[in-house]
């Protein structure tokens, strides 16, 4: 048996297609221009490349896009000022923070000072409360990317065996929330969980976040599972060769189990930054009064 392959790149670009049509209506029935605005603090090289993308998919979305680059050593009074700025800023529609932060600074105030209108990230704890109760609420992008690639696979999730490996605000909370909504059965492990590979042989859908490379085995995976691969880790080259990106799952022990697979990369990465033009685009309906768009 042989998995197949869920094509995040190919999803991810449809998704963009309609985000920009959607974008191009509101803009043309509603003088509205969606506006996101990202801040990078610092130089770290991965997320310059992630703030790079975003700039150029928001823009070829048709979108408003605003960069904001401080230095390491800004303090935190001044990025919370730019911040309160932001919010007051009805061009701005989206805010994103780039992280991580500088050590000087406490993430949690930063994301606190976010409207949670404009929270496009999803972390605020207005939005987080929201998705916990089962309202409406803008969420974390790449659960909402892994939430759609699911989909591409089953219409409905409903009554369907799901694991979550890793317990992050960023990713596994908030997925275990969605996959409550979507009336999934849900278990979400950790470092601390007894005997992780028994557990996710019960798993119709199999959610790697754990952050450690190709952890979780192909013998772990049950016979036909969807396996959605969230995990990013650069793997050293031997002598002469080039490091290569590799997930969380043993793509090739797995892939002769499950019954579909996203790949690393190619997979869930694809859909990041996709759902993030999703988020700034139902912000900016939401801001406008208008309907949710038809994304």
């Amino acid at each position: 048996m042989t998995a197949s392959i869920i094509d995040g790149k190919a999803i991810a670009a449809e998704l963009r297609a309609r985000v920009a049509s959607e974008v191009a209506r509101v803009k043309r029935d509603h003088n509205l221009l969606p506006g996101l605005a990202v801040i990078l603090v610092g130089n770290d090289p991965a997320s310059e490349v992630y703030v790079r993308s975003k700039h150029r998919q928001t823009q070829d979305a048709g979108m408003a896009s605003f960069e904001h680059r401080l230095p390491a050593d800004v303090s935190q009074d001044d990025l919370l000022a730019l911040i309160g700025n932001l919010n007051r800023d009805p061009a701005v529609h989206g805010i994103l923070v780039q992280l991580p932060l500088p050590k000087s600074i406490q993430t949690e105030t930063i994301i606190n000072a976010i409207d949670p209108a404009k929270d496009v990230d999803g972390l605020h704890p207005n939005n987080a409360g929201r998705l916990a109760g089962g309202f409406a609420a803008l969420s974390p992008c790449t659960p909402l990317g892994c939430i759609i690639l699911t989909r591409s696979v089953h219409a409905s999730l409903e009554g369907m065996n799901a694991i979550v490996i890793g317990r992050s605000n960023l990713v596994g909370r908030p997925l275990l929330q969605m996959l409550l909504n979507e009336n999934a059965t849900v278990t979400i492990a950790h470092s601390r969980s007894r005997d992780l590979p028994k557990l996710t042989a019960q798993a119709d859908l199999v959610y790697a976040a754990v952050g450690k490379p190709q952890m979780v085995r192909g013998d772990w995976i049950k016979p036909g599972a969807t396996v959605i691969d969230i995990g990013i880790n650069r793997l050293r080259a031997a002598e002469g060769g080039k490091p290569r990106l590799v997930g969380d799952v043993a793509f090739q022990e797995a892939v002769k189990v499950a019954g579909a697979i996203t790949p690393v990369p190619g997979g869930v990465g694809q859909m990041t930054v996709a759902c993030l033009l999703v988020n700034t685009l139902r912000a900016a309906c939401a801001i406008a009064g208008l309907a949710n768009p038809a994304v």
